[in-house]
């Protein structure tokens, strides 16, 4: 007796469908037409009644009986043998399916099911409405990997289960128009592949700030104020980009970079320990390799062949390089790859952070690109896919890395004269090869016909959700070896969260509806759900919108503080340490910090008479000055006075507080760190 439960349900199905009370074509149809893919079916209504019309719908799966196996059917086209519908009499069905594999038994007597069809239907053949059992089987792929990401658009009782291995073996995509769920869903499929492989590493590409609500537990978020990525990192034509923001380069200027940039590389050696001259001796510089250098270095070269005799027509171009260099350098907005702490070798301390590595439990990266300028996005995301793909070759299959590219027709358009050749590149090649080396891709975009197509065809598993272009459905039907037109037509009218999946990750192509995500789980670009509720257009702060248009900020004067009192503690103690204490505040309130509350204020416009040795000038009518004016004043008077008090010691000319400080080198006024 077999109690198996699938079984059970199948037989009972079965004898319910063919109880001899019921009519004979209250559920059943006949093949009147067949050919290689697709096969007609005829049926007929009771008169005045829906229930057999009812039982064929587009999208959903039929069977066709052969006597020892089954062929599974799609339904993608119905309609009626007349051009009306007949109220009063009985109507003729006529159903167009695609044929899209077969349940077969087998020598042991268990029943499986292939994608190749050994027996095609015969005319007469009777044709049903598919057994639960018989849908168990379709979309089971019989992998212990199997995880449930769904269920069922025909049967919700039935899971709807992927391969994440195979999903993740040869790239994936998720495609659909805005707002149906398509972060969403990447954001399940992403928690699942974690929890299969330990080993995976996940780097975001997240231009709009959406996925680090996603994983709490499970990421960490780099943004321009927690990065330092390196400008050294970066090939010739990537800091290229930086440097031209986004514009076409000047040959003449490419020259002197692909010059100039190895000798600084090499002066930045000879400055640096033995362990990186060691490692830089063993190949040859070039304007590519990963070596670290200064921009002063870089500068000073180019103002050394400015100020030679020789190579007068390039002086122009020379001037205009270096120009362009102090503007990036300058500009506020590049501080993440330009900063003092992007000029030591800290190769090791970035690739850890952003590739996690180790994870300490977090192996999910979310890049935020949003703050980042929109001129050099091209080369920040082409240094990262390049880097990704060399950590995946060097590490030789311990490491395993997944790079996620949301909006990816920003950086591989269908144009090749668009975009960024070196972005291009280095995802192509993350595409072809990947898969070899343990790195994956994952696509999302809501524009397929806009993306690269080679770049989706290489994409094995395919997750359309709904798509209303027509050029974008065939894109999917040409991109994917086992979709069909049966299977994209119905992509236009799916529902939110809804999906057919297509390629290696499923047996056939499978319409599904993701599972829900929690709502503290969800998906949401950061910033908007905490200001959306309270604040209003009379309300917000244009004042700091502004402030962030422009990227500025106050001068950050901490360390020079700390170095001015670290500067005073060096000084001999005076006699009358009241008034040292009075002057060191008079110093502190200058600097716009009040002695003892450590709060900034703002600080004082610059003037003449701030200069050194410039003495008041007498004046029968006085302006007013503010009380900064007054503490320097002060600070002046109280130095004079305690050097005519105390005098010098005997033999020895005591100098002023000023001049004492004054005399001090100038890099002791800065911390060493």
């Amino acid at each position: 007796m077999n109690n198996d439960p699938l079984h059970n349900a199948s037989r009972t199905d079965e004898n319910e469908r063919r109880a001899s009370q019921q009519p004979a074509n209250r559920m059943l149809g006949r093949v009147i037409a067949c050919n290689g893919a697709h096969a007609t079916i005829a049926a007929e209504t009771e008169p005045g009644s829906t229930d057999v019309s009812q039982l064929w719908s587009v999208g959903r799966l039929i069977s066709i009986e052969m006597g020892t196996s089954r062929v599974a059917a799609l339904v993608f086209s119905m309609r009626t043998g007349e051009d009306h519908w007949a109220a009063d009499k009985p109507n003729r069905l006529l159903i167009d399916v695609e044929l899209v594999g077969e349940v077969y038994r087998t020598e042991d007597g268990s029943e499986r099911f292939s994608t190749g069809i050994s027996r095609y239907p015969y005319l007469g053949a009777v044709a049903h409405r598919i057994r639960t059992g018989d849908l168990v089987k379709i979309y089971d792929s019989g992998k212990r990997d199997a995880c449930v990401v769904g269920k069922l658009t025909q049967d919700e009782t039935i899971n709807a289960s992927i391969s994440i291995p195979q999903m993740l073996a040869k790239h994936f995509a998720v495609v659909g128009s805005t707002g149906v769920g398509k972060t969403t869903a990447v954001s399940l499929l992403l928690n699942k592949a974690i929890e299969t492989d330990p080993k995976l590493r996940v780097l975001i590409l997240d231009p709009h700030n959406e996925f680090a609500a996603a994983f709490p537990d499970h990421s960490v978020v780099i943004d321009t104020d927690t990065l330092d990525l390196p400008f050294w990192l970066m090939r010739l034509e990537e800091f290229a980009e930086v440097i031209f923001r986004g514009r076409k380069p000047a040959p003449e200027e490419m020259d002197v970079l692909r010059d100039l940039i190895p000798e600084a590389k090499k002066a930045f050696r000879g400055t640096e320990g033995s362990a990186v001259r060691r490692t830089s001796d063993k190949s040859a510089i070039t304007p590519d390799t990963p070596v670290p250098y200064r921009m002063a270095d870089l500068l000073a070269l180019i103002d050394e062949r400015i100020g030679r005799l020789e190579g007068r027509g390039e002086k122009p171009a020379l001037r205009t390089l270096k120009g362009r260099i102090l503007s990036a350098i300058n500009d506020t907005r590049y501080n993440f790859m330009f900063s003092s702490n992007t000029i030591n070798d800290n190769i090791l301390e970035t690739v850890a952070h952003i590739f996690r590595i180790p994870g300490d439990g977090k192996p999910i990266s979310v890049f935020q690109l949003s703050g980042i300028p929109s001129e050099v996005v091209n080369s920040v995301v082409s240094v990262l896919c390049r880097m990704s793909f060399e950590l995946a070759v060097l590490a030789r299959g311990s490491l395993h890395m997944l790079v996620v590219c949301e909006e990816a027709h920003r950086y591989v358009p269908a144009d090749p004269e668009r975009g960024f050749f070196p972005t291009r590149q280095s995802i192509a090649q993350i595409a072809k090869e990947g898969r070899k080396y343990g790195i994956s891709l994952g696509v999302i975009s809501q524009r397929p016909s806009e993306l690269d197509q080679t770049i989706l065809s290489q994409c094995s598993t395919v997750f359309a959700m709904r798509l209303s272009n027509e050029i974008d459905q065939k894109i999917i039907l040409s991109a994917v070896p086992n979709a069909s037109t049966s299977t994209t037509n119905f992509l236009s009218s799916i529902g939110n969260g809804e999906a057919i999946a297509f390629g290696e990750a499923v047996n056939v192509p499978m319409r599904m509806r993701f599972d829900r995500v929690p709502t503290v789980k969800l998906p949401k670009a950061s910033g908007t759900a905490s200001h959306a509720n309270h604040e209003t257009p009379d309300t917000v702060d244009l004042n700091s919108i502004v402030t962030r248009m422009r990227a500025a900020a106050k001068p950050v004067i901490t360390g020079f503080q700390q170095s001015v009192e670290a500067a005073f503690s060096d000084l001999p103690e005076p006699a009358a340490p009241g008034r040292a204490t009075e002057e060191i505040d008079s110093w502190k309130r200058e600097l716009g910090r009040e002695p003892g509350t450590g709060a900034t204020e703002g600080y004082e416009p610059y003037r003449p008479d701030m200069l050194p040795g410039r003495a008041l000038s007498a004046s029968p009518n006085p302006a007013p000055t503010d009380t900064a004016s007054g503490a320097v004043n002060e600070l002046r008077r109280a130095g004079f006075q305690m050097q005519a008090q105390n005098g010098p010691p005997p033999g020895e000319t005591r100098p002023s507080l000023r001049e004492s400080l004054l005399k001090k080198p100038l890099g002791s006024l800065y911390r060493k760190d």
